[in-house]
């Protein structure tokens, strides 16, 4: 997760171990914990950023975490080299590099919310460099793979409510490659209500989607033909899903759960994971799986890398760089079956 700018002052150093004197409090304005400041840090994330439940919960932990290192300190009161401690406590208690980075985005994140009420004049989380992560290539399924899941290979046509939901959730996450908390915040359409603004939601007329993703980005994306017929089927039967006395937030959810909320991201896995169990898939798929496997099926088709990027809404086009990797690996699989001479055994 990208951190936020704006936390550090123009001509601001990060060099520096020692944090900036802080304004005196009067005698009648005490500070705030900071279990009520990481509260209201994360709470604005969650209502103003739309971060997810996961990644919410995930920034708790870490700055318990860097609580826990310090105790009796407040977090207003650590520097760069008290951030370098604890980036080194938590690595030889045993955290891999990518919870480490994930763990330094949470505190620089923070802290960019934080320094100017706190009269901090830097980030002191600003100059740490994250542990390099060792690139893995994203888990896709192959064409056949997903075609057999997505055409629900050998089961009958999906009839029910439930599972005309979860077939449009499905085809929707790989015509658009959404991410999963990108697929549990769409709208059926666009809300302004007291109670209720809408960030991402559907447009079934034009074929799009208006998603709202990291950082607080917005961009549009085409939906198939696929997507559209399994979306028009579950609108059909949406509102018998719906509770009568659901709040304004459920009452826009495109996708509700069988109590007529807004459906959670882990009713999404799960349901994922029991059709592709039943259509026989010998994999473990994952909502992120679609994801990859849309970017990696469009580039081998179209080879057009940065068009890849947008639909993705990477902010680098180096992260959209790694399904590159992806498909040299399909094209060297398929040259070793196909070349008479790329598996030729020597003879002695």
């Amino acid at each position: 997760m990208n951190a936020r700018s704006g936390g550090r002052r123009p001509g601001a150093g990060v060099g520096a171990t020692a944090p900036a004197a802080r304004p005196a409090a009067s005698a009648s304005e005490e500070p705030a914990p900071d279990d009520a400041l990481a509260e209201a840090w994360l709470s604005e994330l969650g209502a103003q950023q739309r971060y997810s439940d996961h990644t919410i919960a995930a920034y708790r932990r870490d700055l318990r975490a860097l609580q826990r290192c310090f105790p009796g300190q407040p977090l207003d009161a650590l520097g760069e080299a008290q951030i370098r401690q604890a980036l080194g406590r938590l690595h030889a208690s045993g955290l891999q590099p990518r919870s480490l980075a994930r763990a330094l985005a949470a505190w620089r994140s923070y802290y960019e919310w934080r320094a100017p009420a706190a009269g901090l004049t830097r980030n002191p989380a600003h100059g740490v460099r994250a542990p390099r992560i060792p690139h893995s290539l994203p888990k896709a399924l192959s064409v056949d793979q997903a075609q057999a899941l997505l055409d629900r290979s050998h089961l009958p046509p999906a009839e029910t409510p439930v599972e005309r939901r979860d077939m449009a959730m499905f085809e929707i996450l790989y015509s658009g490659g959404l991410r999963l908390s990108e697929l549990v915040g769409l709208d059926w359409r666009p809300v302004r209500a007291p109670g209720h603004v809408s960030h991402s939601w559907i447009l079934a007329d034009e074929g799009e989607a208006v998603v709202r993703g990291k950082g607080g980005k917005t961009r549009i994306v085409p939906l198939g033909r696929q997507a559209l017929s399994a979306l028009r089927a579950w609108l059909e039967v949406r509102d018998g899903m719906l509770n009568p006395r659901s709040d304004e937030d459920a009452q826009a959810a495109l996708f509700l759960g069988e109590r007529g909320l807004r459906i959670g991201p882990r009713v999404v896995q799960l349901r994922l994971q029991a059709l592709a169990q039943r259509v026989g898939l010998p994999l473990h798929v994952h909502p992120h799986s679609l994801r990859h496997s849309f970017a990696s099926h469009l580039l081998q088709s179209a080879q057009d890398l940065r068009a890849v990027q947008e639909l993705l809404g990477h902010a680098n086009i180096s992260t959209t760089q790694i399904y590159t990797r992806l498909d040299f690996q399909h094209l060297a699989a398929s040259y070793d079956q196909a070349h008479p001479r790329a598996r030729r055994k020597t003879e002695d």
